[in-house]
């Protein structure tokens, strides 16, 4: 089964392409304008072992806002294109990961049923050039557009890049393991409705 996507999303504000492989090797080409926000799609895509391609040209002259959210919605899509039916696929998937201090739990659920409850309480509003607020918007549109339940937790930590690192790890790993086709499921949707 070829789970990969193509999917472009342009707007007034923004103009995004995403291009992803789910069964990769975890290599990335990343380029949306905003240098720390790259570095974490890069963790996403190589603990997921997703292969991605982002391209971005936004707003930036105002500010990262439309660029941040508009990428997590393109890469939804994406996910939600690859993923297909969810036949055979583990459906939920968590993970917890350390860096240093910080130490953060992402638990996601391809249930069909966007949904996002987070909670990072950021030790800094800025890391580089990304608004930390800015977090909150790209899962938002991820959750919505994948149509996945998403819990993130930031349980400790008092460097805000360290947090976020262990988020969006965190996040990449957890989408490894709902991803991952369960043998013993072949060919079934993972769900006592018999649809997701």
């Amino acid at each position: 089964m070829d789970r990969t996507a193509d999917v472009r999303r342009d707007t007034k504000e923004t103009q995004i392409r995403v291009r992803l492989n789910l069964d990769g090797s975890g290599q990335s080409k990343l380029a949306t304008g905003i240098g720390f926000f790259d570095h974490m799609l890069d963790q996403v895509a190589r603990h997921g072992l997703i292969d991605l391609d982002i391209e971005a040209q936004g707003d930036l002259h105002i500010d990262g806002h439309h660029t941040v959210e508009d990428v997590g919605i393109t890469l939804g899509l994406a996910v939600a294109q690859a993923v297909g039916d969810k036949k055979g696929i583990t459906r939920y998937g968590h993970s917890y990961v350390p860096l240093d201090e910080a130490l953060s739990r992402v638990v996601i659920d391809f249930s069909g049923r966007p949904g996002l409850h987070m909670d990072i309480p950021f030790r800094a509003g800025m890391i580089g050039a990304f608004d930390t607020q800015l977090t909150y918007e790209f899962f938002q549109g991820f959750a919505n557009h994948a149509l996945v339940t998403l819990h993130i937790d930031n349980l400790k930590g008092a460097n805000a890049h360290h947090q976020a690192e262990t988020v969006f790890k965190a996040f990449g790993r957890a989408l490894r393991m709902a991803l991952t086709l369960d043998p013993r499921s072949a060919g079934v949707i993972p769900s006592t409705k018999g649809s997701l």
